[in-house]
């Protein structure tokens, strides 16, 4: 079973979304790194660049493919997790934890209408 921790907000294109205040730290979900497999490069974007809810912020890859990064809120990236791209297997290992991509100042209160609870989040990924 994968794991969906009941504190977080989860975008459809499985992307997790931790709020604290105006940041909002990102990462991809159990699930999605699974799904992907072995990961071997992660290309995220620079401090200061502009997300969009749903629009791609970088790219991952892996031995299968290589799949866009959806923001699950808006705002401006103000860290990225420097570790990734010299251990880009810190997304499988421990994807809520150390496999955190980026830390954005929010623009807007995330849209939950767009975003899914843990509960939410389990329903989708059972009917794929």
């Amino acid at each position: 079973m994968k794991k969906i921790p009941d504190n977080l907000l989860y975008h459809p294109e499985h992307a997790w979304a931790r709020v604290e205040g105006d940041i909002c730290t990102v990462g991809i979900t159990d699930f999605a790194q699974d799904e992907l497999g072995e990961i071997i490069f992660v290309d995220l974007p620079a401090v200061g660049k502009i997300v969009k809810t749903g629009k791609p912020f970088g790219t991952v890859e892996s031995a299968k493919s290589v799949s866009d990064l959806f923001s699950p809120v808006d705002g401006e990236v103000i860290e990225f997790n420097a570790a990734l791209p010299d251990a880009p297997e810190k997304i499988n290992d421990d994807p809520y934890g150390e496999g955190w991509m980026i830390k954005v100042r929010l623009s807007a209160k995330p849209d939950t209408k767009i975003l899914l609870s843990a509960h939410d989040y389990k329903i989708l990924i059972e009917a794929v």
